[in-house]
Parts: structure tokens; sequence; C-alpha cells
């Protein structure tokens, strides 16, 4: 090989050398411009997320300082309300203590009414076996009669007779429970005996296992029954005809039911049952209707007493009438008698002084006594006369007699008129 393919060899190494350097050159020129830009991105995005940490950590900062401010503000405000709600609170459990003392004085009434009511069931069991008895009965309705009798404030033995006996109609002898008297000798009959057997049947409830609709026309039956039962003894009250055993009565029987759902029950099942008792002349009477009976009566006798007082006292009036007029007499005659005394007195003195006084006088003039004597003096006053109409109606047919007399009387009014 020769120089010259060595150097044109070498050259083209060397250039070939320096066009390889040159692009390692200026891709470590590019890399590094590459890393550069990279590293200004990486400094750019650190500061970026640096910037907006601090931005946050402020907003978080100033966030959490409205925040106190905010809770400080809402503690402000709050704290009425905090005392108030511990009020309330307070104030609820003091309710709610006195919630469970009261539920506890509840529960405890409640067990006595309870224990109340199951002894009223069982009473009122009693008293409705007691009551199926006729002569338990009986003696309950002449009970409720003496009650009725005795708030309309009659008395036993004088108003009322109770268990009073007459004969019948029909020979025997009747005995109602109650004979009311009335002014002018007329008596009432009251009769106590209203029967009441088929009344509790109809008033008595579902038995244990019994049929609603059964138990209805059980009630019903009952109730019919009561009605015809209540019709009977009207009929049979009608029959005995207590007013001609008790005459002078009027033409009717008090019929005493001793309550009111009795005879509502009867007259609901029969609607007739008053106007056939009327007609029979018998009187259904609750205890609400005698207690008005009663009273009436009652009222009847003080306007009776009343009418006697006034007569009694019309008597007397009259007797003191009378009386006063006896007592105008004889003061007009003790009066005419003052008078002619004192006219007689008068006509005394009169005498003394013209007649008696003379001589002595004499005396006197001769030397012979050494006092006058005192001279009498006249009366001037005189009775008083009676000017009250009733004490002087019967002096007049009087007055002429008694003045002829004075005129007659010797000294009298004619011998005053002289002395004087």
């Amino acid at each position: 090989m020769t120089s010259s393919t060595l150097a044109v060899a070498l050259v083209a190494a060397l250039v070939l050398a320096a066009l390889v350097g040159g692009s390692a050159l200026a891709a470590h020129r590019a890399g590094v411009r590459r890393g550069a830009a990279e590293g200004r991105r990486d400094g750019e995005l650190a500061l970026a997320r640096a910037v907006a940490e601090r931005d946050a950590a402020l907003e978080r900062a100033r966030a959490s300082e409205t925040a106190r401010e905010d809770e400080h503000e809402l503690a402000l405000g709050l704290a009425p309300l905090t005392s108030s709600l511990a009020r309330v609170e307070r104030t609820v459990g003091s309710l709610e203590a006195e919630r469970a003392s009261q539920v506890g004085r509840l529960e405890a009434q409640l067990e006595a009414v309870r224990r109340s009511g199951e002894a009223l069931r069982t009473e009122t069991t009693a008293l409705a076996g007691a009551l199926r008895s006729p002569s338990a009965r009986g003696a309950w309705g002449e009970v409720q009669l003496r009650r009725v009798v005795e708030h309309a404030g009659m008395l036993d033995r004088v108003d009322v007779e109770h268990q009073a006996t007459a004969p019948g109609a029909d020979g025997g002898r009747v005995r109602p429970d109650a004979v009311v008297r009335l002014p002018g000798g007329k008596s009432v009959v009251v009769d106590a005996k209203a029967p009441l057997a088929a009344f509790l049947e109809a008033a008595q409830a579902a038995r244990p296992g019994e049929d609603p609709g059964a138990a209805v026309r059980r009630q019903q039956a009952a109730a019919a029954a009561h009605a015809r039962a209540l019709r009977g003894h009207v009929d049979d009250l009608a029959g005995k005809r207590y007013w001609e055993a008790f005459a002078p009565a009027p033409e009717l029987v008090v019929c005493f039911v001793p309550g009111e759902s009795f005879l509502a029950a009867a007259c609901e099942a029969d609607p007739a049952l008053l106007e056939h008792a009327m007609g029979r002349g018998v009187v259904l009477a609750t205890p609400t209707t005698l207690l008005a009976l009663l009273r009436t009566v009652a009222a009847t006798w003080q306007q009776d007493a009343l009418a006697g007082s006034a007569r009694a006292l019309l008597d007397t009036g009259r007797e003191l009438h009378r009386r006063l007029g006896t007592l105008g007499r004889g003061t007009s005659a003790l009066g005419r008698s003052l008078h002619r005394a004192v006219e007689d007195y008068n006509g005394l003195v009169g005498t003394l002084e013209r007649r008696v006084l003379v001589s002595a006088r004499r005396l006197a003039d001769m030397g012979l006594v050494e006092d006058d004597l005192p001279a009498p003096e006249p009366l001037v006053d005189a009775p008083r006369p009676l000017t009250a109409p009733e004490l002087v109606a019967d002096l007049d047919d009087r007055g002429t007699s008694d003045a002829t007399d004075r005129r007659e009387r010797p000294g009298g009014t004619e011998a005053t008129r002289r002395a004087g």
C-alpha cells in the first residue's frame, strides 16, 4: 500500500472520526439540553407543588382559624341554650320521677278499683239472689217506701200509718204497706209488693258460653214476663178495693215500684201498661213520683194547719174584741164615777167656803183664834174621756141615762155650778 493511499485512508479516518465526534458531541449537547429542560420542568413542577402545598397549608390555617372563631362564637351563642337545656333536663328528670310516682299511685288505685269491682260484683250477685226471694223483695220494697216517706217529711203514725189492717170488701182483712192520711179524714193506700223476679232475669247479662242471640231472646222474654207480672199485680190490687176498706178515700191505690228501671222495663215491653193501670184505679209510682205525691200531701197538711190556725186566730180576735168592749165599758163606768166624785168634792168645797169658813172667819175677827183656816182648793182636772171607737161604740145608748143621773144627783153638776 502506498503512502497516498494511507494518507487518504488516514484523512478518511480522521474525517470519519470528526464526523463521528461531531455527531456524538451534538448528541451529548442535545442530551444535556434535554436534561436541563427536564430539570427545569421537574423544578417547576416541584416549585408548583410546593406553592400549592403552601397555599393549601395557608388555606387550612385560615380555615382552622375561622373554624375556631366560629366555634367560639357558636359556644358563646349556645351558652344560654346549654343552661336552658340543663334546666329542661333537670325538669324532665323531676317530671319523670313524679310520673313514676303517679303511675305507682295510679296502679294502686286501679288495683283498689278492681278489688272494689270484684266486691261489688259479689255483693250484686248476692243482692240479686236475695231479691229473688218474695219475702226479701217485699221487705226491700217496704224499706224503700219508708225512706221515701222520711224524705217527704211525713211523720210515722201521724201522716202515714204502716201495715194498717181493715176489713176488706169480701169480708176478710186487708193490710196494705202504708196508708197516707189526707186532710178531712181521707186516706190513700200504698202497696209496695211489686213483682221483680222476671226483671232480674231480664237484667242478667249473657251467661258464660251462651249465644248472644239466645241471650237477647231470653232477656226479651223475661222483660215480657215482667210486664205481665206487673199487669197481673195491678189487677190484684184493683180487685182488693182498698178504698172501700179505708173509706172515705179516693177510688185509687198507689202501687209503689221501688226503682225507675223496673217500671221503665215493664212499660217498654208493654206500652199499654200505664193506661191499663189507670183504668183499673191503680197508680204506678216510682220513688220520684211517690215523693212528689207525698210532698204534695205534706203541703196540703201544712195548708190545712194554716187554715186551722187562721180559724183559731179569728176566734181569738173576736174574743179579744169582745173583751176590749167589756173593758171599755168598765173604764167608762170608772171614769163616770171619778167625774161624779170630783163634782161631789167641788160641791163640798163650795159649801165649806160659803157656809163653814164664813163662821170660822168671824171667830178670827173677834180675836178668839189666832190662825186663819186654810181654804181648800177645788179640783180642776177631769178624767180623760174615751175616744177609741172600739171602746165607746156601745156607750152611746148610755149617754142620755148617765147625763140624767148626774142632773138628778144632789150636789152634782148643778150644785158645783152653784158653788162656783
